[in-house]
């Protein structure tokens, strides 16, 4: 798949997004009993570098569709997984909207359904506040952790708050990324996304920040409204081994529309060589 310029997606990178569950790109779909819930999980082949596992979490009102660019990115040399979440994309629906703590539990539990050793976990927005709450309460489990555009930014913990810079943040992103969107909101119901906005703006991610154990990486995109300056280097200085990374010209879906950018960082962070580690912020050029 051709990679796009920072800021857009375009018609291959929609096909490519929207063809789950059937094969493409090397990405395949399988399911898994996990905690009593049928759970999708969007997957390329190991690579066969012994390089470990990634594991792309998605956010609040998506999927594993909009991750699709950065799985292909790093599928030629990692293992790489995406999982949906609880009542979302082609995951079965749970009964009620689960809260953070709740998807980390159950993250951990998918983890070990597939036996994978300690992982590189990715969380984008809502799923770095997932990715976050796992690492600091199983940290055995996470090797590395990237937690692209987290939410929330204390200083707009509410949810017209967040609504206000997501929309925003629309005005900013590639328009081909609007079908997604629908498609995952459709799924997964209005009402879900909904309650799942409300417990992302009553979860102190900071509490489970300072408690990360694992070399952590900040992304975000250089025009991120949602992650902005002030928040995202606060983020990487509340983890004890953080560093910051900022995509000139993405905004908040980084990894939708700068995911070869993205993938180098995460590439680096898994080096054998120290990767960024001064807790200096770094801007991709």
């Amino acid at each position: 798949m051709r990679s796009t310029a920072p800021g857009r997606f375009g018609v291959a990178e929609l096909r490519l997004a929207l063809a789950a569950p059937r094969p493409a790109a090397g990405l395949t779909s399988d399911w898994r009993l996990v905690d009593g819930l049928r759970t999708h999980t969007r997957r390329g082949a190991d690579p066969g570098t012994g390089a470990p596992p990634v594991v792309l979490v998605h956010g609040l009102a998506v999927s594993h569709r909009y991750l699709t660019p950065l799985a292909v990115a790093l599928a030629a040399t990692h293992p790489v997984y995406v999982p949906d979440l609880p009542g979302f994309g082609l995951s079965e629906h749970p009964r009620g909207a689960y809260d953070v703590a709740r998807h980390a539990e159950h993250l951990a539990a998918w983890l070990a359904a597939y036996q994978l050793p300690p992982v590189c976990l990715v969380g984008h927005s809502f799923g770095a506040e997932v990715a976050a709450a796992l690492a600091a309460t199983h940290p055995e489990a996470v090797r590395a952790l990237v937690l692209a555009g987290p939410t929330s930014d204390p200083v707009a913990r509410s949810r017209r708050a967040l609504f206000g810079r997501w929309l925003v943040d629309t005005l900013l992103e590639a328009a081909l990324q609007a079908p997604i969107l629908v498609r995952d909101i459709w799924d997964a119901r209005p009402w879900r996304v909904f309650a799942t906005l409300s417990h992302s703006v009553r979860n102190a991610i900071e509490a489970d920040l300072v408690r990360i154990a694992a070399p952590t990486l900040v992304v975000t995109g250089g025009r991120d409204p949602i992650a902005p300056t002030r928040w995202r280097a606060q983020a990487a200085r509340l983890v004890p081994d953080g560093h910051l990374t900022v995509v000139p010209g993405a905004a908040h879906n980084v990894v939708t529309t700068a995911p070869t950018a993205v993938a180098d960082t995460i590439r680096h962070l898994l080096s054998p060589q120290p990767a960024l580690r001064e807790g200096e912020p770094h801007a991709l050029r």
